[in-house]
């Protein structure tokens, strides 16, 4: 058969994300061009290879056959792709992450600045996400790999690698320097006022647990969309607030506010990566996946 080979990798990319519209964005494609690509492929094959629905599409046996043979010879040629690729590609290109607040924060912009000093021409497109949008970000091709904090619920083709962790804790504003002297329950702790993030957010679901775990809701009295905002509020005397111990430290220091001990063990988290096995990325991205997974090695 005298098929463009075009139409088999434009095939791969349907028949790894189920529909027309994401293997487009990832092809820099538009939809209508995917869509007429699969009609000719099905047409010159004389086989339907989709199944079309209101969510996406879903792959006949004819389908799955062909993409068993397609995702192996798709697999074979992005190897030769990196096995080519040379320090040359560090000279210039781009890198897009996704990542939370907390993982920027506390442990990716240290490791950005070393990436930024040793490769200057990688123009850098951080997108600030929750971790769910960061890992859908991820799913979908729009980013080459986001950096969150648990919780995090990752399925095949993604992974995620644990980088580093780190301890959430209470404070409160200088009002409740008294505190910083005793020792809260949980339970107690619905007698002050609580600053917390949204319901939508992974921090709210951890701290949910965490309550719940010991029979009490976790319903704060006031609740902010970002970290960022948790910090002012509480050197404004709103309440108290859990936050991760690394962007306290400096405002405890200075006696901005004060840290307070609970009874309860409040379980670490961790900072991870997430990324797609057989999402292609660039020698510029490949780099950076490497300096920060590897710094935590160190």
């Amino acid at each position: 058969m005298d098929i463009n080979f075009e139409y088999y990798k434009i095939f791969y990319y349907v028949a790894k994300y189920c529909n027309f519209t994401k293997a487009a964005r990832a092809l820099g494609n538009s939809q209508p061009n995917v869509t007429r690509a699969m009609n000719n492929l099905e047409q010159q094959i004389n086989s339907i290879l989709f199944i079309r629905n209101n969510r996406g599409v879903q792959l006949t046996p004819e389908g799955e056959r062909l993409y068993a043979h397609v995702s192996a010879a798709m697999s074979q040629i992005l190897a030769a792709e990196e096995d080519l690729s040379d320090s040359t590609g560090l000279s210039h290109g781009s890198v897009s992450i996704g990542a939370s607040e907390t993982a920027l924060n506390i442990y990716l912009l240290d490791r950005l600045k070393t990436f930024h000093m040793a490769y200057p021409g990688i123009r850098l497109r951080i997108y600030n996400h929750s971790t769910p949008q960061a890992i859908n970000a991820v799913k979908n091709g729009m980013i080459d790999f986001a950096v969150v904090s648990t919780p995090a619920e990752v399925e095949a083709p993604l992974k995620m690698i644990k980088l580093g962790s780190f301890q959430e804790i209470l404070v409160g504003g200088t009002t409740f320097t008294a505190l910083g002297s005793q020792t809260l329950s949980l339970n107690e702790l619905h007698n002050y006022p609580l600053i917390g993030l949204g319901r939508e957010t992974m921090t709210f679901q951890f701290f949910n647990r965490f309550f719940m775990s010991h029979g009490l809701e976790f319903a704060p009295d006031t609740e902010t969309a970002t970290t960022d905002q948790i910090l002012p509020l509480v050197k404004s005397e709103l309440g108290l607030a859990f936050m991760p111990k690394p962007m306290a430290e400096a405002a405890i220091a200075n006696r901005e506010i004060v840290e307070i001990a609970l009874e309860e063990e409040i379980p670490q988290r961790n900072i991870c990566m997430v990324y797609d096995i057989h999402h292609p990325i660039s020698a510029a991205a490949r780099e950076l996946k490497k300096v920060i997974s590897d710094s935590h090695k160190v």
